[in-house]
């Protein structure tokens, strides 16, 4: 055999046998978060601390920013004034006296008078990040060392705040059997339509079965950080000790960016940031509670879907490790099952028109009974089971498309502002003095089709026309 022919036979079947081992991890991957989702979310006990004296629980600052009127406002702002949790105090905190937050925010305040909740007005420029700007002086002001922050379109169980302050600050029995300390509690994200908008109802798709699946595996792993700010609660005492530098310093070495909320205003992700930083920096961990944060998707356009994975993929792209972006696509169901059934036909003649069917049919199985665990209750076959399985199909045919077409480029369109995203995931606004974008690279001809324009009313509203 001579060489040429050596590598006709040999490269081909290795690259087979790559591709059915990268299958089975990411098979086993799935199975994890779907078994994961099963223990932690069918169950949600209540937590003793509940129904403790104020005294005897540690205090917890709440902080929500706001702007606009997003999707069920009121509804997600009551979730904190009604939590079952006997020390917390509550900061809802919007740029503008003229915003229209404002009226649902003090509407609240009027009904739960016994509540210690704070109004904050005006933010204050400490970065490029408009979240950070919003709740740098309720941060500063903030009574406890516990903070839970909070989106304005997410709404909590009643016992989400007790149940995730038990793990975040358990018995001291417990404290020392962890081997890290947890110093991050999170929620992962259930997402559930207000409109059913074509974009909205992929939105949903995505984040309840593929995104949840994975998110809940990765933690389990958990071998870094991977972490989604929809809700999180964490120590300003261990955020006054990390600059987003993801290197361990020591304790008289000097902050190149200061350090504590303001130090994460150079990211747009500082959701992201503020994990990797407390996992790298501090060497310490973070955990799920078995609650989720419910988030309410409004009217999302199919272009507003679009816009928002490219988002994602760019800031992804520039904060973590390059394979992570190109490996990215071989974690999808329609890119993997190909290559796979490829594979299976090559070293065993499986018929492709066999395996893809069998390989689609368990994939969304088990995607639908992650969804289930998440939002207690089953959802196969329920009204709008149809929609939802379109979306889903749309949703996977999509993934590599938008990946692909994210890898060009690094601008990316945010509450109707153009950023540049930098190598270490740091921003730079790029537009005229008025604020608006100077030029927006990811709109295309698509845009002029009505199908494909965007809506300024989902869940990620635009700049609103006072400001």
């Amino acid at each position: 055999m001579t060489v040429s022919e050596g590598l006709l036979y040999y490269v081909p079947l290795v690259l087979a046998i790559i591709c059915l081992v990268w299958y089975t991890i990411l098979w086993s991957l799935g199975l994890l978060g779907c078994r994961t989702a099963r223990r932690r979310y069918r169950s949600r006990p209540r937590s003793p601390l509940a129904s403790a004296d104020p005294s005897s629980v540690p205090g917890v600052s709440i902080l929500r920013p706001l702007k606009g009127l997003d999707p069920n406002l009121y509804e997600n702002l009551e979730s904190t004034f009604t939590q079952e949790y006997p020390n917390f105090e509550i900061f809802l905190c919007v740029e503008s006296e003229h915003d229209q937050a404002l009226g649902v925010v003090r509407e609240l305040v009027a009904k739960y008078p016994r509540v210690n909740a704070h109004i904050f007005i005006g933010a204050e420029t400490v970065g490029t990040n408009p979240k950070i700007n919003n709740l740098i002086r309720a941060y500063r002001q903030a009574a406890n060392d516990i903070l839970w922050v909070l989106d304005s379109n997410v709404s909590a169980a009643p016992g989400t705040l007790a149940r995730s302050v038990d793990i975040l600050a358990p018995p001291p029995r417990v404290t020392s059997t962890q081997k890290r300390r947890i110093a991050l509690v999170h929620h992962v994200p259930l997402a559930y339509a207000t409109e059913h908008t074509l974009g909205s109802r992929i939105e949903e798709a995505f984040l309840n079965t593929n995104h949840a699946k994975m998110y809940l595996a990765i933690n389990t792993v958990g071998l870094d950080s991977c972490v989604v700010g929809k809700s999180n609660l964490y120590r300003k005492s261990d955020l006054e000790r990390v600059d987003g530098t993801l290197k361990p310093h020591g304790d008289a070495q000097d902050f190149p960016h200061g350090t504590g909320l303001a130090a994460f205003g150079r990211f747009l992700a500082e959701d992201n940031m503020i994990g990797q930083a407390v996992w790298k920096e501090l060497d310490l961990r973070h955990d799920l509670s078995c609650d989720v944060a419910r988030t309410s998707v409004g009217s999302m356009s199919f272009y507003d879907y679009i816009l928002r994975r490219i988002r994602w993929l760019r800031l992804r792209r520039q904060m973590l490790a390059l394979i992570v972006t190109i490996v990215e696509p071989f974690t999808e169901s329609v890119f993997l099952g190909s290559l796979t059934s490829i594979s299976l036909y090559y070293l065993f003649s499986i018929p492709v028109w066999f395996f893809l069917p069998v390989h689609f049919v368990l994939w969304i199985t088990v995607d639908v009974d992650v969804y289930a665990s998440l939002a207690g209750h089953p959802v196969a076959f329920e009204p709008g089971w149809w929609p939802f399985l379109g979306a889903w199909v749309l949703r996977e045919c999509l993934a590599f498309p938008i990946w692909f077409y994210a890898l060009w480029g690094s601008d990316i369109l945010w509450r109707g502002k153009t950023y540049a995203v930098t190598q270490d995931g740091e921003v730079t606004l790029q537009g005229n003095a008025s604020g608006r974008p100077a030029t927006n690279k990811q709109r295309s001809v698509w845009h002029l089709l009505p199908f494909f324009r965007t809506r300024n009313d989902h869940y990620e509203p635009l700049e609103l026309a006072h400001d």
